[in-house]
């Protein structure tokens, strides 16, 4: 039945295109307080995934122990990577941290292959009730789940971002580091803090992918299919990051059923994003709820 299929698809957009945001959220965290794109963003999401494996799968423990001791283990992995890593290059060109990134995410995902393989593994089951029945639809119980903490998340960094005092100093740091130290502001403290929260975020969406689709490495590309979303709704915005998320997962279902329906090419699911991607760099570089930089000359 097509309309219970475009249903479903649009439902599954929607919860997708939540997940999207709040791996864009924490791009955008790590943007806004240093200025830096993570490519290694995917990467985290990986390492959270598998943690959260090994402690459910192979030490047998309940999911309600071992994912607080992921997130607990990734705000220690983030530290530890802005500290070793990335406070030496403080000042250093943008560019240099950027390289720095991508050969962090070539190293993950080899250290991640060495360890658990290249296999995809299940999740132990987590649910007892694996899916729910919703308007006539069937929807997997991680994805009521997910939503639920995507809408925790998303509603945190609003608080946090607008009415606590560390989100107030990783927003003026992000304006103008010199006049934030200048304020008593430690920069050093806000990079910490901003890798850490954006590594705890990544993982809880790495779990619920892998919940859903088993943990490999493939799931490091989810962070390269943020990119559009966060492109679409500005690299320096929360709520742009949020709305371009459910955005684009709306479009790739959307897209989907087109393809099944009438074109049949195959792979709009995954490149439609990447076109919205395209226009937006020519049309909107700075996406639409980004900051527009104004140089004068």
């Amino acid at each position: 039945m097509p309309d219970a299929l475009l249903i479903q698809l649009i439902v599954n957009g929607i919860v997708i295109g939540a997940l999207y945001g709040v791996v864009g959220m924490a791009f955008v965290l790590i943007y806004k307080a240093s200025r830096v794109v993570n490519f290694a963003q995917g990467e985290f999401l990986l390492v959270g995934a598998w943690v959260c494996w090994w402690l459910v799968a192979k030490w047998q423990l309940p999911f309600v122990l071992g994912f607080p001791m992921t997130l607990a283990f990734m705000v220690a992995f983030g530290l530890l990577l802005q500290v070793v890593l990335l406070r030496p290059l403080i000042g250093e060109p943008i560019i240099s941290v950027i390289m720095v990134t991508i050969g962090l995410s070539i190293v993950i995902d080899a250290a991640m292959k060495w360890m658990f393989g290249v296999t995809a593994q299940p999740f132990p089951q987590v649910f007892a009730v694996p899916s729910i029945a919703f308007l006539g639809l069937r929807i997997q119980t991680v994805y009521v789940m997910s939503l639920g903490v995507c809408l925790v998340i998303m509603a945190g960094f609003a608080w946090f971002f607008k009415f606590s005092r560390y989100g107030l100093a990783m927003r003026a740091t992000a304006f103008d580091q010199q006049v934030a130290q200048s304020l008593g502001i430690s920069v050093r403290s806000v990079f910490a803090a901003s890798w850490a929260i954006s590594a705890v975020v990544s993982a809880v969406a790495g779990v619920v992918v892998g919940i859903v689709n088993g943990v490999s490495s493939a799931l490091s590309s989810f962070g390269i299919k943020v990119f559009p979303a966060v492109i679409l709704g500005g690299l320096d915005s929360v709520f742009g990051a949020v709305l371009g998320g459910v955005a684009i997962g709306l479009l790739e279902n959307l897209m989907h059923y087109v393809d099944s329906r009438w074109l049949h090419w195959g792979n709009l699911y995954h490149v439609a994003p990447f076109y919205v991607l395209v226009g937006i760099l020519m049309l909107r570089p700075y996406g639409f709820f980004g900051t527009r930089d104004i140089e004068r000359v």
